[in-house]
């Protein structure tokens, strides 16, 4: 019997994954489709936290495979069709789908609608582009059904033992999965890093934001890891303690621990294994979907386009090897300043950038809460990045507290202890970003950061140029500042200026950004 394209595309879709249940006449049931070991792994901790659980593999070979090897002795039953699933879930049933996002998520919803009734729940678990979650969840909720996006963060081991996760979606489905998704989910300082964010695809919004700080994160340290290694020229081993040093104070944080461990790892040849990697980066597009989210509400969060962009540079590899060879930069000088005072400010440099990022972020996340009518909460979503996933960090616990103390705070740079903290590291960044200028060691997010600091702090900025130069070539208009009216130009108007004498006084029609 042949093979279909489609099936082939379908197959390729469904490479490994699983489907979970929970709650059957008598089990707790969770349905998840994975396409790698995260399922798996989700299966074995929800297992372990006292639900029963059931896997369900297009490719039945596969549910017993993981029945008889990683799940063998515990509670965890397998399914072998999808009618067999659903027809031992408890109403309202309860169905993950941990799938490649896209076409694969509708095909499966398809594939479950015929076998549901009215207040049934599919969660989407996958990295989905919020959008879609939006559309599925209005299209579900019309045919009685219940859809909710949950951003899952934390990679393999988070899966395992405890992952970060961010349910948005039907209100109505909360209740039902409140219980399963906190305790499977990470805890810090006994409190679960799971909460509801909000409606339609709230959750997979926010995870697409916690994926463009986890951009914007790894960009920093691996410029400020540049800056150690070709600018104050040291060997990786000591670059590590530096990070393990930096990992015990503000900077305390996964994605630091893992930088020092990884620094410290050699092959058997003694040297580090990250010196022989590609330095090529890979993206799976969730950091340009946040940079484009952000270009769509007109919100500067410079740093995390920053970071895709240095990504998007690390790829043209052929053509930076060629461009070394013929553009020459500085000639770099040798280091002879204080070394642990340069290392302190680098320290500084990195804690205050990572607060601009952070302050972009919860900036989109208003923006478009706004634009859309979600109502998020923001010292929550901050409480649930404390653990389990990639950016969690002590830093977190700050954030949390300064939204629990002013949940309408417009910018964290308004906070005190956020104020403070830049004003402190201030000196030491704008020194740390001179130096890598004169090395020519590129630092696109430490100077992106430091120049969104510069002008969000201005209260006057060249932007009357520009309105100028626009009403100049296009009679686009602009308006006055208040106390400069006159019979002229009138406050609250749209002007266009004959500039040469040769324009006509017809404006164009104009737009905001």
């Amino acid at each position: 019997m042949g093979v279909t394209a489609d099936e082939m595309e379908w197959e390729r879709a469904w490479c490994a994954f699983f489907i979970v249940g929970v709650e059957t006449k008598t089990w707790i049931w969770i349905v998840a489709v994975d396409i790698v070991p995260q399922g798996q792994n989700l299966i074995l901790n929800m297992n372990d936290k006292g639900f029963n659980v059931v896997a369900f593999n297009r490719t039945t070979s596969k549910v017993d495979h993981f029945l008889e090897n990683e799940a063998k002795g515990t509670n965890v039953q397998g399914a072998h069709s999808i009618e067999e699933l659903v027809a031992k879930l408890k109403r309202p049933r309860k169905i993950i789908l941990l799938v490649k996002a896209g076409q694969a998520v509708d095909d499966f919803i398809k594939l479950l609608e015929p076998y549901l009734e009215q207040g049934d729940i599919i969660i989407d678990g996958g990295n989905s582009h919020y959008p879609d979650s939006i559309r599925r969840a209005k299209e579900l909720e019309a045919k009685g059904l219940l859809f909710v996006g949950s951003g899952v963060s934390g990679g393999e081991e988070g899966a395992r033992h405890g992952p970060s996760l961010m349910p948005g979606g039907s209100p109505a489905a909360w209740p039902a999965i409140k219980d399963i998704f906190q305790k499977t989910a990470a805890q810090v300082n006994g409190e679960p890093c799971c909460d509801w964010v909000g409606e339609t695809g709230s959750g997979h919004y926010v995870k697409m934001v916690h994926n463009g700080i986890e951009y914007g994160d790894m960009q920093l340290i691996a410029e400020a890891y540049d800056i150690l290694k070709r600018g104050l020229e040291l060997p990786d081993a000591e670059i590590a303690d530096i990070f393990l040093k930096w990992n015990k104070g503000v900077l305390d944080s996964f994605l630091i621990e893992i930088t020092a461990n990884i620094l410290k790892f050699n092959d058997d040849d003694g040297e580090p294994v990250v010196n022989k990697i590609l330095d090529k980066a890979g993206q799976k597009g969730t950091g340009k979907w946040t940079a484009i989210a952000a270009l769509d509400a007109g919100t500067p969060v410079t740093l995390i386009g920053e970071a895709v962009f240095a990504r998007c540079l690390s790829a043209i590899k052929d053509e930076r090897v060629r461009a070394s060879k013929v553009i020459a930069g500085p000639q770099k000088e040798p280091f002879r300043g204080d070394k642990q005072l340069f290392i302190d400010d680098l320290e500084q440099a990195l804690y205050a950038s990572k607060i601009i990022s952070y302050t972009q972020g919860f900036m989109l996340m208003r923006e478009t809460a706004k634009e859309v009518g979600w109502h998020l909460n923001y010292a929550g979503i901050a409480a649930m990045w404390r653990g389990g996933c990639i950016i969690k960090s002590v830093f977190l616990g700050d954030i949390t507290a300064a939204y629990k103390k002013n949940p309408e705070l417009e910018s964290l740079l308004f906070d005190d202890f956020f104020n403070k903290a830049v004003h402190k590291a201030q000196p030491g960044w704008r020194r740390i970003v001179a130096q890598a200028v004169l090395w020519g060691i590129p630092t696109p997010a430490f100077s992106t950061a430091l120049a969104f600091f510069d002008g969000y702090r201005s209260e006057i900025v060249p932007a009357n140029l520009l309105q100028a130069q626009r009403d100049y070539f296009g009679a686009h208009t602009f308006r006055v500042l208040p106390g400069k009216e006159n019979d002229k130009f009138k406050s609250g108007e749209d002007i266009h200026v004959n500039w040469t004498g040769r324009g006509g006084n017809v404006s164009a029609s104009n737009y905001n950004s």
